[in-house]
């Protein structure tokens, strides 16, 4: 497989383009030359609704800090998991959340909602919580580009629990889970059978609060568990991950 990178723009078999400046740099620190091949993905496929796949293209010119290059034949190339994962999670400190986001990407998560809760470690506003989530968009990016999936998940803006669950209704997107460590809680794997779309609620370390576990409950989340053990808040949601994906298609 050639090496693959994210371009955000519109590709079209045939036009020549000057390559967006982070996947300039990779191709550069690759060393490619001219006449090398790569893959090219969008995640907009070939701007047919619903489309998702990868072009071919030719590197064409090594520049100082540009590369050009020419866009070859298209592929339609589906790589999602069966389940739309949307992500709301508590966000755990330093670089746990770094490695979060990648491996929930690799895992097929579809979106990424960062949440501050009331035992949130990590709290980010204003110009510091934007350059948080542009790293983390820039993470999620690169791991598609590693694992082959060619739709990147989208990274929201940093926002408190409270204010998500007074912004968002009840059945916005599809059914909602709550990892809980209460008793009367469902099994992942019941809870989410028969389900295409599911938003997901996990909290940072030392979990969500008592009162903020009600409100969950109240907006329409479902309390579930995975067992008896008590996972660190950047291994819970991809352990819920994995199951989800793994699970039959509904």
């Amino acid at each position: 497989m050639s090496a693959r990178f994210y371009a955000d723009i519109a590709l079209s078999p045939g036009i020549e383009i000057s390559l967006p400046a982070h996947a300039a740099r990779h191709v550069q620190v690759l060393r490619m030359q001219p006449g090398d091949s790569i893959t090219l993905f969008n995640g907009q496929g070939n701007g047919q609704p619903g489309s998702e796949g990868e072009f071919v293209a030719t590197v064409t010119r090594m520049g100082r800090s540009d590369v050009s290059v020419t866009v070859g034949s298209y592929t339609a190339t589906a790589r999602e998991t069966a389940r739309a994962v949307h992500l709301l999670v508590g966000m755990p400190a330093n670089e746990r959340m770094d490695w979060l986001v990648e491996k929930a990407t690799e895992l097929g998560v579809a979106s990424i909602q960062p949440l501050m809760t009331e035992r949130s470690v990590l709290r980010l506003k204003a110009d510091r919580a934007d350059k948080k989530v542009a790293h983390w968009q820039g993470i999620a990016v690169a791991a598609c580009e590693q694992c082959g999936r060619n739709r990147v998940p989208v990274l929201h803006e940093v926002t408190t629990l409270a204010d998500w669950l007074r912004h968002h209704a009840v059945n916005a997107l599809g059914s909602r889970l709550l990892l809980s460590l209460q008793p009367g809680t469902r099994s992942l794997a019941e809870a989410g059978a028969g389900h295409s779309v599911l938003t997901f609620l996990s909290g940072p370390e030392g979990g969500l609060g008592p009162a903020e576990e009600a409100a969950a409950v109240a907006a329409g989340f479902a309390p579930v568990t995975l067992g008896p053990r008590v996972l660190r808040a950047e291994t819970a949601p991809l352990a819920c991950l994995s199951l989800l994906s793994l699970m039959p298609q509904p």
